[in-house]
């Protein structure tokens, strides 16, 4: 387990590839590419937001298909076609007023290393390669794809005693009669 204080963050930042994604890139022969989402995912924005703590995705990748999920879910923070992603989170951090010790983040790959480095909670799926599992917090049960993002959440709202609240909030917001 962990040898710091957990504390609830202020910010949850996300990869794409590799974390919602198996990292797969599929292309039909038009030249389209797809890739699957695991909607499980969704439930961790979901209580996310019932807490009131944003979501900001930080990715390489500069798709529509990315842009399109995060559009669906109400992901208002999204930056595609990063090449340095601490410099784009600190400047996030800075406009919310928080620092990256307020952050917790979820990445799977060398992108995203020092950025794991840096913030107060950070976390790899199941796949990640064992250099960047050694890195993080928390290394997930869950491999990328396959609801990793929705695990992490979960394990934070666990750590934080908050996951009771969020249940909570989410049957009295969503609660339908049978």
């Amino acid at each position: 387990m962990l040898n710091k204080e957990i504390l609830l963050p202020k910010l949850v930042i996300t990869d794409i590839d590799g974390v919602w994604t198996d990292g797969g890139m599929y292309y039909d022969q038009m030249g389209n590419e797809w890739k699957k989402f695991n909607t499980a995912d969704s439930a961790g924005v979901l209580f996310l937001k019932l807490l009131n703590i944003p979501v900001a995705i930080i990715t390489g990748e500069d798709t529509e298909i990315v842009r399109r999920r995060a559009e669906k879910l109400n992901i208002e923070h999204l930056y595609m076609g990063v090449k340095d992603k601490v410099s784009v989170a600190r400047n996030l951090c800075d406009s919310l007023k928080i620092s990256l010790q307020d952050v917790a983040y979820i990445g799977d790959d060398l992108n995203d290393m020092a950025l794991l480095k840096l913030v107060g909670l950070s976390a790899a799926p199941a796949n990640a390669p064992f250099y960047i599992k050694s890195l993080v917090d928390v290394v997930l049960d869950t491999k990328g794809g396959d609801g990793a993002f929705r695990e992490f959440v979960e394990r934070i709202l666990q750590m934080t005693a908050n996951l009771d609240l969020v249940l909570s909030k989410y049957n009295e917001n969503y609660h339908f009669s049978q």
